[in-house]
């Protein structure tokens, strides 16, 4: 019998400090994250500089949280997965710094994880039977890709955003109406009481590009017309607002993904990030599957959002693969996936 590896994911590439214990990939143990939602949301978005100070305050913490739940110690580790990019630098060198420290002292393999990729295995968790190939969505604050998973930690980006990623359309948007941060929940929740065809905001389009997004257009046109309601004195009904707005990046969310896994004949599909937990998008894309005869796959809310499971199950497969990274090992803000 083969033995069980037992990984720690650690992430800290924004507000959430996490670390979780996975058992062979798939099996969680452990799930801790502390959230900084309520800080940031004073000053209506994530202050860099506070967001790595409470890393720091935190992170130990939380590690001996996950390693409790798990039932196990440092020694019991096969190895620390932790994020290394992309994210706010300042947070990310405090889950890296970490990580490194924990290797060196316990002479623990150490795997680095692209963020992304992070996001794109959360989907394992939950649905142990998928596998490899399919094309997965993945959707934050600060990021918007569509990927070809060909295998464990083989990835091909064939679309991404060009300007602003969904989740931080979402973001300003919700600030623009009065909604406040975080936005996407917020801009959900009011959806939902709103018509999402009351208002004809633009599905982009990006020419001889058809798989990459832009939603920088569609920010531009919700504040013109908020600003045409305000010249003219007229009432801005804000559910409508926010269910046209929502409906336009759906549209092209689910658009771009069913198009992608129709012609490359994938047909499985995925989606990850905070913005996977959006309700119309996860039914948006669940009803297009099924008309286009796609299976469809998404992790819940919980594994949508920043977490170390990702982190973690992520970490499996690299380290199935290989991947062994040394002590200098260093943060980097804009790493690209697969680099």
């Amino acid at each position: 019998m083969s033995k069980d590896i037992l990984i720690l994911g650690i992430e800290t590439s924004c507000d959430e400090t996490a670390a979780s214990v996975v058992k062979n990939g798939r099996e969680v143990l452990s799930n801790v994250i502390d959230s900084q939602i309520d800080i940031h949301t004073l000053y209506g978005g994530v202050v860099p500089e506070i967001a790595s100070r409470k890393h720091t305050e935190k992170i130990n913490i939380v590690i001996k949280e996950a390693l409790k739940q798990a039932d196990v110690t440092l020694d019991d580790l096969d190895a620390i997965a932790v994020t290394y990019g992309p994210g706010l630098v300042g947070a990310l060198l405090v889950g890296v710094s970490e990580a490194k420290a924990i290797c060196y002292a316990k002479n623990i393999p150490l795997v680095g994880v692209h963020h992304i990729e992070g996001h794109i295995n959360a989907v394992y968790i939950e649905h142990k039977e998928l596998e490899p190939p399919f094309i997965s969505m993945v959707a934050s604050g600060g990021h918007s890709h569509l990927v070809i998973v060909r295998d464990y930690g083989k990835y091909e980006v064939i679309g991404r955003t060009l300007d602003d990623a969904a989740g931080e359309a979402f973001d300003k948007v919700a600030r623009a109406i009065g909604l406040g941060y975080p936005g996407g929940p917020k801009v959900d929740a009011l959806s939902k009481e709103g018509n999402p065809e009351a208002i004809a905001f633009p599905r982009a389009k990006v020419e001889n590009s058809v798989y990459d997004f832009s939603f920088s257009g569609l920010k531009s046109a919700v504040l013109n017309y908020l600003n045409k309601c305000e010249m003219k004195g007229e009432t801005v009904n804000q559910a409508d607002v926010a269910a046209s707005f929502q409906a336009s990046v759906v549209d092209v969310l689910v658009d771009h993904t069913v198009r992608a896994a129709k012609d490359y004949d994938i047909p499985v599909v995925t989606i990850g990030g905070g913005v996977a937990a959006n309700s119309a998008l996860r039914a948006g894309m669940k009803e297009a599957c099924e008309r286009e005869g796609l299976e469809f796959y998404y992790p819940s809310p919980v594994y949508c959002t920043d977490n170390g499971v990702m982190i973690a199950v992520a970490g499996y497969y690299e380290y199935m693969n290989g991947v062994r990274h040394g002590l200098d090992l260093n943060a980097v803000a804009n790493l690209k996936l697969g680099e």
